[in-house]
């Protein structure tokens, strides 16, 4: 996951805030590319990324509007941790080397 996402830093354009790392924006069709090699709908992107439907057709479009917009950092690091199987995240490993496991909770329906 690391070298994963080195190798992402390293291919964007634009400056990350505070940390002097040139950047260069995952393009519309790249986005797309992405989406299809890991077999998602538009639908099922929009869910697995946390955003709208309509957000995965804006980025696959490159505008809004008829105005361009960028893909987030944050939305390109969420890519690429889907790529390597990273469907959830729940902190740091603990001291004994294994990842944090949240407890299961129930939720009352009524």
């Amino acid at each position: 996951m690391r070298t994963r996402c080195a190798t992402l830093l390293k291919c964007y354009k634009h400056w990350l805030p505070g940390r002097g790392l040139k950047v260069n924006g995952m393009k519309p069709n790249d986005f797309k590319r992405w989406r299809k090699s890991v077999g998602l709908s538009q639908k099922d992107a929009a869910h697995a990324l946390g955003v709208k439907r309509r957000v995965i057709q804006y980025y696959e479009k490159g505008e809004r509007d008829g105005k361009k917009i960028e893909i987030p950092l944050y939305i390109r690091l969420a890519c690429a941790a889907y790529s390597d199987g990273h469907m959830d995240y729940h902190g740091p490993a603990d001291g004994s080397g294994k990842p944090h496991v949240p407890e299961k909770t129930e939720i009352p329906l009524d």
